[in-house]
C-alpha cells in the first residue's frame, strides 16, 4: 500500500502554491520577452499543477526552460528549489513547531479521518509506503511530527537532489520486485496526478484523494476532474468514511 504525503496525508504544507506560483512569476517579470503579469501568472499555474506529484525539482527545471524560452538567463534548477523551501519555511515553520511542542494536535494538520486509516490499515498488518515529491528529510520529519513514521518505519521515500535516482515510479517498482509482487497487489492513495498514474501504469489499484486541503474535509472539484482523467478507480473526499472505504476494499 503507497500513500502519497501532502495533500493526501498532511496538510503541514498546505498553501505552497501560493508560495511557488508568485516566486515563479516573479523570475518570469524579470525576462526581457516576459507576457502580461496576468497571463504569466495563469500560464504558471497551470503548469505547476500538471507536475503536483513529482519531485519539486521538475517544476524548478520547467521554471529554469521558461525563463530561458524568454531570453533570460535561468539559474541552476536547485537553486530555484533551495530559495523555493525558503520562502514555503516561512509560512510553515510556526506549523511544523507546533506539532513537535504539543501546542497543534496531528488531527489538525492531516485531511480528516487520515490518522484513523493509517491505525485500521496498520492494524490489519498490511505494509505500508510513503512516497512524496517533498526532498526526503522534510517528509520524514514531518511524519515524525504527526507522529505517523511508526506506521510506515524506513519505508519513508521523499525527493533527493539526485532526483533522477529516485521517483514515485521507482519507489513502486522497488516495491513489487523487492517483495516479489505483481502490480495488482498495489493499492495506491494519492491526490496528484502522478501517483495515479504511476499505480495504474503497473495494474494497481488507485484510490483518488480530491481533497480539500483548507477545510480538511470535502472535496475539491479540480482535483476530482483531474484524478479521474489521470485513471483513478475510486474517488473519495477525505477519510471520514473509513468503514466504508475498508468494507470495499476488503470485504
Amino acid at each position: 500500500m503507497l500513500f502519497d504525503f501532502d495533500g493526501t496525508i498532511s496538510v503541514i504544507r498546505e498553501g505552497w502554491q501560493d508560495i511557488m506560483v508568485p516566486m515563479m512569476v516573479e523570475e518570469l517579470m524579470k525576462t526581457p520577452e516576459h507576457e502580461d503579469e496576468i497571463a504569466l501568472q495563469n500560464y504558471v499555474r497551470e503548469y505547476v499543477y500538471q507536475l503536483t506529484g513529482k519531485d519539486t525539482i521538475y517544476q524548478m527545471i520547467r521554471l529554469a526552460e521558461e525563463v530561458e524560452k524568454r531570453g533570460g538567463k535561468p539559474l541552476d534548477p536547485l537553486d530555484y528549489k533551495r530559495e523555493y523551501h525558503h520562502r514555503l519555511w516561512n509560512r510553515i515553520e510556526h506549523r511544523v513547531a507546533g506539532l513537535k511542542s504539543g501546542r497543534i494536535d496531528p488531527h489538525e494538520m492531516v485531511i480528516e479521518g487520515a490518522i484513523e486509516l493509517l491505525e485500521d490499515l496498520y492494524s490489519r498488518g498490511l505494509d505500508m509506503y510513503l512516497a512524496s515529491g517533498t526532498d526526503h528529510q522534510y517528509v520524514v520529519d514531518e511524519a515524525k511530527a504527526l507522529g505517523i513514521d511508526n506506521y510506515f518505519g524506513d519505508r519513508i521515500y521523499g525527493a533527493l537532489d539526485n532526483y533522477w535516482e529516485r521517483s514515485k515510479a521507482l519507489v513502486i517498482k522497488g516495491i513489487l520486485e523487492t517483495n516479489n509482487l505483481r502490480g495488482d497487489s498495489l493499492l495506491c492513495f494519492g491526490d496528484g496526478f502522478v501517483e495515479i498514474e504511476n499505480c495504474k501504469e503497473v495494474g494497481g489499484l488507485a484510490i483518488g484523494v480530491a481533497s480539500d486541503e483548507v477545510n480538511r474535509r470535502g472535496i475539491n472539484e479540480w482535483k476530482r476532474e483531474r484524478l479521474i482523467r489521470a485513471g483513478a478507480d475510486i474517488i473519495i473526499p477525505d477519510y471520514t468514511n473509513i468503514s466504508a472505504l475498508t468494507e470495499l476494499l476488503f470485504n
